[in-house]
């Protein structure tokens, strides 16, 4: 047999090797425009019905930022006690209270100042995202490789979800000392369980004969691993770390407030809280920015997740 023809037909079983891979992995949906279009669409009908009810039911309204003994421009005809201006102020006068000094004497917005504290929120949320997920990664490779450590640690990893979080940030926070490290924890908790329980799935999602494929030319089990099994999980990856990016932020905020970080939207959301009845609208201005950062986080690990899928089948880049 000549050279050529050896190569010929090394390229050949190269190939069929290829084309085994790419079919062993598992479609992922097209990004559609109707999506964002659908978000956005969701969040106006939101808003219209949030300013609907106060027009039908609310208390009268009066020019943007006016203080009391302000003409009323509108009177609703009737008066619903959980539309008033307490617990459902209205949407520009949250956007307005955003332009304002967010407290009394001060040079900073409240919008520069809850972006500010969003952004620190952010750092610590996305180091325990990347510890989570880590830590997420290990544990399920180590589970599929051994079907004695699945059977006995993964109730246990359930279990751990069972326990609330608002319950155990005080015990952290007391073991760790308050601090940016026991909020990177918390973090931590609440990212690594969804990744651990897609990887579970997604790194055994490949298709069969590939795997008999590589286990004919003699592949060793890191080979399958990063050759196979690894590959065919990013789609169920992705979807975890989605799930977990904005658990990260929910995870960063409950770890502030308990553990008295000052700079993040957690001891923002707590100030804002005691002084609600004075200025409702910090406290929602602070939810909007705080729901935001989630939605932005989120987003991020999508276009992430259209950037390492491009190539792949269902893919639109």
């Amino acid at each position: 047999m000549s050279a050529g023809t050896e190569r010929n037909e090394i390229h050949l079983l190269e190939r069929e090797l290829e084309l085994e891979l790419h079919a062993a992995q598992p479609r992922v949906p097209r990004l559609k425009w109707r999506r964002p279009f659908a978000f956005l669409l969701m969040i106006t009908l939101v808003l219209f019905l949030w300013e609907g009810v106060k027009f039908l039911g609310g208390t009268p309204w009066h020019p943007v930022g006016a203080g009391p003994g302000s003409p009323v421009i509108w009177n609703p005809p009737f008066r619903w006690p959980f539309a008033n201006d307490l617990n459902l102020p209205h949407v520009w006068n949250i956007a307005y209270a955003m332009g304002q000094p967010f407290q009394r004497g001060a040079d900073q917005t409240l919008l520069a100042y809850l972006v500010g504290a969003a952004f620190y929120t952010w750092r610590e949320a996305f180091l325990g995202f990347v510890l989570g997920s880590l830590l997420g990664l290990g544990l399920a490779t180590a589970f599929v490789h051994s079907r004695l450590a699945e059977r006995a640690f993964v109730p246990y990893v359930i279990a751990s979800q069972t326990i609330p979080i608002i319950a155990l940030a005080p015990l952290i926070v007391f073991a760790l000392g308050q601090g940016v490290l026991a909020v990177v924890v918390i973090a931590t908790y609440l990212t690594f369980f969804p990744v651990t329980i897609a990887m579970l799935r997604g790194l055994r999602s490949f298709d069969p004969r590939a795997l008999e494929l590589l286990r004919s030319y003699g592949a060793s089990r890191r080979g399958v691993y990063t050759k196979l099994r690894l590959p065919a999980s990013y789609p169920y990856l992705f979807t975890a770390l989605k799930i977990a990016a904005t658990a990260a932020i929910v995870g960063a905020i409950i770890g502030e407030d308990t553990g008295a970080i000052q700079a993040g939207l957690g001891r923002v959301i707590t100030t804002f809280n005691q002084y609600y009845a004075t200025g409702p609208e910090k406290l929602w201005a602070a939810i909007f920015v705080a729901a935001t950062l989630g939605i932005v986080f989120f987003l991020l690990v999508r276009v992430a997740e259209i950037i390492a899928l491009r190539r792949r089948p269902g893919i639109d880049a």
